[in-house]
C-alpha cells in the first residue's frame, strides 16, 4: 500500500517577531547571572540590591580606572558616575549580557569620553563596609598569568613599579583589553562586547599587548 506523507507548513516569523524572539533568548540566557537578578530586583525599586551590587563591584570599579588614570581622586569620581548611571538607567534595564559586560561597558565608554570633559563629583556615597585597598596593578598576577615571570626576585613595590611601567607602554586600547583579559577574567567576546569588537580584534590586541609586555619585561627574565 502506498501511503501519502503530509507535510505541516509552519509559517516563518516575520522580522519584528523574530527580532523579539531573540530579544527573549538573550534575556533568559542571562537570568542565571545572579548579578542580573540583583539588577531586575534593582529595577523594581530594591535599594538593598542596589547596594549589594555597588560593594560588589565599586572596588573593581575604582581600581580599572586607577590603572588606566594613575589618579585616585578621579578614579573614584568615574566609578561613582558608573553607579549613578546604573541607577538612572534602572527601568530600562534589560537582560542582554552578564551583568560585569554591562557595568565594564559603562566604565569603558565613560573611560574614552573622561578627556572630553570633567565627571560629576560623587552622587552616591561609597558603601558602607569597603575596604582601603591599593589600587596599585598587581604585578605578581599579571606576570604569572603572562608567563613572563622575572627570574630574579623582586620585592612588591618593586614588581608594582615594574608592571605598571610595562601595561603603560601600550596603547589605550590595548592597556583595556589586557586588564579586562587578565584582571577581570573576561573572555575575548565579553571584552568585544564591552570596547564595541569582534573576538578576533581582541584576540589581536592581547597577542600585541603581549609581545609588547614581553619586550618591556625582557631585562627582568
Amino acid at each position: 500500500m502506498r501511503l501519502t506523507c503530509f507535510q505541516t507548513v509552519t509559517e516563518k516569523p516575520l522580522p519584528a517577531e523574530l527580532s523579539v524572539l531573540v530579544s527573549q533568548s538573550l534575556q533568559n540566557q542571562y537570568l542565571a547571572d545572579p548579578d542580573v537578578q540583583l539588577m531586575l530586583r534593582v529595577a523594581e525599586g530594591d535599594d538593598d540590591a542596589f547596594e549589594q551590587l555597588v560593594m560588589l563591584y565599586q572596588d573593581r570599579m575604582v581600581g580599572f580606572f586607577f590603572h588606566l588614570l594613575h589618579d585616585r581622586a578621579a578614579a573614584e569620581d568615574l566609578a561613582q558616575e558608573v553607579f549613578l548611571r546604573v541607577f538612572r538607567s534602572r527601568e530600562r534595564y534589560e537582560p542582554k549580557a552578564r551583568f560585569s559586560t554591562w557595568l565594564f561597558r559603562i566604565a569603558h565608554n565613560l573611560a574614552s569620553n573622561q578627556k572630553r570633559g570633567t565627571v560629576k563629583r560623587r552622587e552616591i556615597p561609597l558603601a558602607s563596609g569597603s575596604g582601603q585597598h591599593d589600587f596599585q596593578p598587581n604585578g605578581q598576577i599579571l606576570a604569572e598569568k603572562s608567563a613572563l615571570m622575572p627570574t630574579r626576585q623582586l620585592d612588591s613595590s618593586e614588581m608594582r613599579d615594574v608592571v605598571r611601567n610595562a601595561l603603560d607602554e601600550l596603547g589605550e586600547r590595548q592597556k583595556t583589553a589586557v586588564l579586562l583579559h587578565k584582571f577581570e577574567g573576561m573572555s575575548y567576546e565579553e571584552i568585544g562586547e564591552i570596547m564595541g569588537l569582534g573576538a578576533v580584534a581582541v584576540k589581536s590586541l592581547l597577542s600585541r599587548a603581549r609581545i609588547k609586555l614581553k619586550e618591556s619585561l625582557e631585562k627582568y627574565l
